[in-house]
C-alpha cells in the first residue's frame, strides 16, 4: 500500500531521529561486559568514514580529519567509542585513503584539504586499533564505477578516439555494460590480481601498527555486504552479468582481508553476518550501502554514492563492539 507524503515524511524525521536511541542504549551495557580501553585510534578509509556530505548533524566531522575527508558524526569508530567510553579517542579514517595514506599525507582532498599521515595518531600507549582499508589500493571502487551501464544488457560498442588515462576507468567505451569482459579479457583478471596485490600492503600495514603500539588489540575491519549476485538494473545501473563479475570481486576482497589479518596478527571483524540482506538492490529503509542516488533516508542524508549510511554504520559498530567483548 502506498504511504502518504506526510506519513512517509514523518516516517523519515523518525528515523533521522532514531540513530541514538537505538545506538545509545549500547554503551552502558557493552563498557560494562568489555574490557577496559583507555585510548582507541581508528584507521581506514571511506568505508570506516562512512563518508556523507550533509545530515542531521551538518557539515562532515572536522574534529579529528579535515572536512574533506567527509567523516561522518556516527561513523562506526565513533560509535564505537561512544559505547566503550573511552577516555581518549582518534579518528584517522578519509575518503579515498590507501594503505599509503598511513605512512605518508594524504594531500589533494577535494576541498583543498590534507589528513596528516594516519599512523601518526597511534602511540605505545594506543591499546585498541580498528582498520578499514584496502578497497581502493585494488582500486575496486573504480572498477565499480566503470560498470554503469546505460542498458540492462551488454551491448558491444566502439572504441571511442578518448586517451585512457584513468585506472580502470576505460575512457574509451560507451557506458553500456561489458566491463567484466573488459576486465578479464585475455584470461587475466585485472581486479582480482589487484586485491591479491594489496594484501601484503595490509599485511605491512598491521605490522607496523604493532610496532608503534605494541600492547594495542588490532582489529580489521572488513567490507559490508554491499554488493549482491543478480543486479537490479535500473535502480543500480548495472548488468546482472557485471553485478555477478563485482560480486566475485567482493568476496575475493574480504577473503583476501581475512588471510592478511592471520598473517598481521590482527582480529577479523566480519561485517557480513549483520549485513547479509542490506545490499544496494535492497529498499531505501533496509539498505546499508548507497547505490548511485545522493538521498538516504537510512537516515535523511545527502549520502555519497556506493558507501554506506547510517545505518550500515550501526551494522559496522554492533560487529565490532561483538567482536570486542569476545
Amino acid at each position: 500500500m502506498r504511504r502518504s507524503a506526510p506519513t512517509l515524511l514523518a516516517a523519515v524525521l523518525c528515523l533521522a531521529t532514531a540513530p541514538f536511541v537505538a545506538s545509545g542504549s549500547a554503551p552502558a551495557s557493552h563498557a560494562a561486559t568489555t574490557p577496559g580501553y583507555q585510548e582507541y585510534v581508528a584507521l581506514g578509509d571511506s568505508w570506516s568514514a562512512d563518508v556523507v556530505l550533509f545530515d542531521r548533524n551538518g557539515v562532515p566531522d572536522a574534529r579529528h580529519a579535515p572536512v574533506d575527508c567527509f567523516q561522518s558524526h556516527t561513523n562506526y569508530p565513533k560509535l564505537v567509542a561512544r559505547a566503550l567510553e573511552v577516555p581518549v579517542f582518534r579518528d584517522a579514517t578519509c575518503g579515498s585513503a590507501t594503505t599509503e595514506h598511513f605512512a605518508q599525507p594524504q594531500a589533494g582532498l577535494p576541498l583543498g584539504g590534507t589528513n596528516p599521515p594516519q599512523f601518526d595518531r597511534l602511540t605505545p600507549t594506543t591499546d585498541l586499533v580498528t582498520v578499514g582499508i584496502g578497497g581502493n589500493d585494488a582500486e575496486v571502487a573504480s572498477g565499480a564505477i566503470s560498470c554503469i551501464s546505460a542498458s540492462p544488457i551488454s551491448i558491444p560498442t566502439p572504441v571511442l578516439p578518448f586517451p585512457d588515462v584513468l585506472p580502470l576507468i576505460d575512457e574509451t567505451a560507451l557506458p553500456l555494460g561489458g566491463c567484466k569482459e573488459r576486465f578479464t579479457a585475455g584470461g587475466i583478471d585485472r581486479l582480482a590480481d589487484n586485491v591479491a596485490a594489496t594484501e601484503d600492503k595490509v599485511v605491512a600495514a598491521l605490522k607496523e601498527i604493532k610496532r608503534r603500539s605494541p600492547h594495542a588489540r588490532v582489529l580489521l575491519v572488513n567490507y559490508l555486504d554491499a554488493i549482491p549476485k543478480t543486479g537490479c538494473w535500473p535502480i543500480v545501473p548495472i548488468t546482472n552479468t557485471d553485478m555477478a563479475y563485482l560480486n566475485s570481486v567482493f568476496i575475493k576482497l574480504n577473503a583476501m582481508l581475512a588471510e592478511a589479518a592471520r598473517r598481521g596478527g590482527a582480529e577479523l571483524v566480519d561485517t557480513h553476518p549483520l549485513s547479509t540482506g542490506h545490499h544496494v538492490c535492497t529498499g531505501p529503509f533496509t539498505r546499508y550501502v548507497e547505490g548511485l542516488g545522493v538521498l538516504s533516508v537510512n537516515d535523511l542524508a545527502i549520502a555519497v554514492p556506493a558507501h554506506p549510511n547510517a545505518a550500515g554504520a550501526r551494522s559496522q559498530a554492533k560487529s565490532v563492539l561483538q567482536q570486542i567483548s569476545r
